[in-house]
């Protein structure tokens, strides 16, 4: 699992590459909390493009980070998911919580 960053204008945008399970997500979502709390977005773009597979565990991952940044007065965004990770996203009804593009 890669996790790369970029800031401009208080958008941060996260890309995730590899996969995701449950043996990252704990990982991950701690980069992302740091990440968020270091660079204060108030709005993050989620970009899922380079994920290989994920399991119900990037539920976990995108909840955390919505929750994040509705304690920072953001949004968040979820992008470039791939067809099997949408599938994942979709069984759980995210797309209520969360804006899935």
């Amino acid at each position: 699992m890669e996790m790369k960053y970029k800031t401009e204008n208080r958008q941060l945008t996260i890309t995730l590459s590899g996969e995701l399970d449950h043996h990252a997500a704990k990982g991950l979502m701690e980069s992302i909390d740091r990440c968020m709390e270091q660079n204060l977005p108030t709005k993050t773009l989620l970009d899922l493009g380079g994920l290989t597979f994920m399991d119900s565990s990037g539920i976990a991952v995108v909840l955390r980070a919505k929750r994040r940044m509705e304690a920072l007065a953001g949004t968040l965004v979820v992008v470039n998911i791939p067809r099997q990770a949408s599938r994942v996203l979709e069984t759980a009804g995210l797309g209520r919580y969360v804006d899935l593009i």
